[in-house]
Order: C-alpha cells, then sequence, then structure tokens
C-alpha cells in the first residue's frame, strides 16, 4: 500500500515511447511537488494516475532506478531518492575524461560547416535566455554539446555523454535560478566555443574544463545543502575528479 495519493494528469492518449513520457511525467511531479522524496509510491498507483499499463510504467522506473532517482521496495512499491552529491560528482568527473579530449579534437578539425553549426546553436541559445526560455534553452545547451562530441568522432563517448546529461536532468540536478542564470551558461559556453572555431585546442579544453568544473561544484553543493549532510562539497568533488583521473 501507497503512503500517499498521487494526482496526476493522464497521459495523451496518442502513443509513442510511453516509458520516456512517464519518466518525464515523474520529472514534472517532482518539479511540481506532486510526488515528493521519502514518500512511497506504488507501480500500480502511478499506471493508474497515468492512465496508461504497469509495462511502460516499471520500464521508466528502472531507469529512474538506474540514475539513482527512485529506490524500489517491497510489493511494487518505490521511494523517490534525493540526489547523492557523490553520484552527481562522479558524473561530472566522467564527463571531463570525455568532453575536454573531445573539445580538443573537434578545435582540431573545425571546418565552416562545423562552425556554421556552433554559431547558429549559440544564437539559438541567446534567444532561449532572452525569453527566459529555461526549457528550450537546456534542448539547445544538450545539442550544443552533441555538436563537439560528434566533430570529436567518438560515437560510442557521445552516447555515454548524452547518457550522463540526462542522468543529471532526471536527478533535476539543475543550477539555474538558484546558483546562477541561463546568461551566466551561455558566457561559460562561449570562451569554449570562440576556441573551437578558431581551431585552438588548448584554450578549448581549458575553457571546457572550466565550464564543467564550475557546474560540478555548484551542484554537488546544492545536493548536500537540500539534504542537510555533513559531507564537504570540496571534498566530495576532489575525490571523485581524483578517481577518474587515472
Amino acid at each position: 500500500m501507497a503512503d500517499a495519493d498521487l494526482e496526476l494528469a493522464p497521459l495523451p492518449a496518442a502513443g509513442g515511447r510511453r516509458a520516456e513520457q512517464v519518466m518525464e511525467a515523474v520529472r514534472a511531479a517532482l518539479d511540481g511537488g506532486v510526488m515528493r522524496p521519502g514518500v512511497k509510491y506504488s507501480v500500480y498507483q502511478l499506471a493508474d494516475a497515468l492512465g496508461v499499463s504497469r509495462t511502460p510504467v516499471r520500464d521508466a522506473l528502472l531507469r529512474l532506478e538506474e540514475v539513482g532517482l527512485i529506490r524500489f521496495e517491497a510489493r511494487q512499491g518505490f521511494r523517490v531518492l534525493l540526489p547523492d552529491p557523490r553520484e552527481i560528482a562522479d558524473i561530472f568527473a566522467i564527463r571531463l575524461a570525455l568532453e575536454v579530449p573531445a573539445v580538443g579534437r573537434a578545435a582540431a578539425v573545425c571546418d565552416a560547416g562545423l562552425a556554421a553549426r556552433l554559431r547558429d546553436r549559440m544564437q539559438l541559445l541567446q534567444a532561449a535566455a532572452a525569453d527566459g526560455d529555461e526549457r528550450t534553452f537546456a534542448h539547445h545547451d544538450q545539442l550544443l554539446h552533441d555538436h563537439i562530441m560528434e566533430a570529436a568522432g567518438n560515437t560510442r563517448a557521445a552516447a555515454i555523454v548524452r547518457s550522463l546529461r540526462e542522468s543529471i536532468r532526471l536527478l533535476g540536478a539543475i543550477t539555474t535560478d538558484r546558483a546562477r542564470t541561463v546568461f551566466d551558461i551561455d558566457a561559460e559556453h562561449q570562451p569554449f566555443i570562440a576556441a573551437v572555431i578558431a581551431n585552438d585546442p588548448d584554450t578549448a579544453m581549458a575553457a571546457m574544463r572550466d565550464h564543467l568544473t564550475s557546474t560540478a561544484r555548484i551542484l554537488v553543493s546544492q545536493a548536500i545543502r537540500d539534504q542537510d549532510s555533513p559531507l564537504d562539497a570540496e571534498t566530495v568533488w576532489a575525490e571523485a575528479a581524483q578517481g577518474h583521473s587515472h
């Protein structure tokens, strides 16, 4: 038996990737305060609330368990968890190991076509920032990083980075409106994009390292604060970075 009522809008009747729609619905319910960390819910309850079968709900919850957002309990129950600061740090340490060399490779091979794609994407990011549209900004932010990873030519690394970014998003770990604005994030993008276009790998790598490290430190600190954790943010980040540097 679940510990709390759950009132959610049913998913649209149109088909599509149901498990992904369920994940989005859970994320939106957490953002809106309809679902809360620490409260026990059930697979049956979530399926009924969304008007879908239990199979896509279980598939979605397995993915959310994988990223650390929920924990399964007995009799089809699950609880929402607060993001673990150490897990966030680990994710960013892996991203540093993959994205820093990737942006260096992208800078080394950047041609007119890639430069045009990056400039267009930056304009779309800046337009979303000016409109205060964080969802659209996040979408173009994702695609900007995708362009870099694709240009580096390692499709497996690109898929890993995309999965890690999705994990961070599903955990609800965002920095906007708390420690920095979308304009701040845009300002962090500009140096490494300019360096890629200028075919300057060293500057691009240094700027990407600064961008990812800045984001990681903010998110780790936020998670520790949100949980009143005794962990020290600098220690958590240093241990994660050191663990993935070998």
